[in-house]
């Protein structure tokens, strides 16, 4: 039994059992990912999968106990490295950040300035992309945590801790309407076409649960993934923008004029997400606390290693 064969087996069932999608994945033929699972299978004397001709079309009830002790295995085998690069090398390494744009671009740069500067010869990647992929990336083992407002704390495997608090601004052209609208009323805001961010992103239920509440429909005319999209067709005169208020920096968006929200909708909160019982480098503990100072490596640890991340509350 090879450790390759576990990764070939993990990753078809994590392709929806699509062999030729796993092979991808693994920069591999398709004909040696089948090989290698057969080989297994055989090695165990079970079938993990239920095939019909050369199609996977199920996973039998043994192969459901086999995938969950493989997906184990090869966990603890990511942490068997990790532990020993801490102590091989603890100054030095990679760390792998999931998450979305407003986070990478608002809330994340002064903390990577800071974090680079203590750990010069560590190399870090942010990976973008929606809530639930950056969910899914920290699951598969792709990022060391993800930090997103929407769907970290949905998912089971992983121990989610709250990083703060936030809320929204309303962002409009100079001499706009609702700049004379005092106080901001939800009804004054559904008089104008509404730019906001796609439904998978950055607190969007909590948008439309608070419209929904007061009985009003709004005439959300565009949605996207990034804020200064958002904010670049609120320029274009195509209607009013709904951002998080870290999303907008007086400084920069000289040509926009901002409104608090914050009485209109409720409070989110960004989470950091972990997989349970993951191994975190030493340096990825500084990270967390310099990016969510409450977050102490005390903290991060117990839940990670045990304790229900979500119990703790700011």
């Amino acid at each position: 039994m090879k450790l390759q064969q576990l990764r070939y087996l993990c990753e078809v069932a994590r392709q929806g059992l699509s062999v030729s999608a796993a092979a991808d994945r693994l920069h591999t033929s398709q004909p040696g990912v089948s090989k290698a699972v057969r080989q297994l299978e055989e090695e165990l004397g079970i079938e993990v999968f239920m095939r019909h001709g050369k199609r996977v079309t199920g996973v039998t009830g043994p192969g459901r106990t086999v995938l969950e002790i493989a997906e184990r295995i090869l966990r603890e085998s990511a942490n068997l490295k990790r532990a020993g690069e801490e102590f091989s090398h603890r100054d030095s390494g990679t760390l792998i950040i999931a998450t979305t744009h407003t986070q990478a671009r608002y809330a994340l740069p002064k903390v990577v300035k800071r974090f680079r500067s203590r750990y010069p010869k560590v190399k870090l990647a942010i990976h973008q992309g929606n809530p639930t992929q950056v969910s899914e990336q920290v699951l598969r083992g792709e990022a060391d945590f993800g930090i997103a407002t929407e769907s970290l704390a949905s998912y089971a495997e992983l121990v989610t801790l709250p990083c703060y608090q936030w809320n929204r601004v309303v962002v409009v052209p100079p001499r706009h309407p609702l700049l004379r609208s005092r106080p901001l009323t939800l009804d004054a805001i559904a008089e104008h076409p509404v730019v906001t961010y796609d439904f998978a992103f950055t607190g969007r239920s909590q948008t439309d649960k608070a419209f929904a509440q007061r009985g009003i429909a709004p005439n959300i005319v565009l949605t996207a993934i990034d804020a200064d999209v958002i904010k670049s067709y609120v320029e274009l005169g195509m209607g009013v923008g709904i951002v998080a208020r870290m999303a907008f920096d007086p400084r920069r968006d000289r040509t926009l004029r901002a409104i608090d929200a914050s009485h209109l909708f409720e409070t989110s909160i960004t989470r950091l997400g972990i997989r349970a019982g993951s191994y975190l480098r030493g340096y990825a503990y500084e990270f967390i606390e310099m990016f969510a100072p409450q977050l102490t490596r005390r903290t991060v640890g117990q839940a990670v290693m045990g304790a229900k991340g979500s119990a703790y509350e700011l």
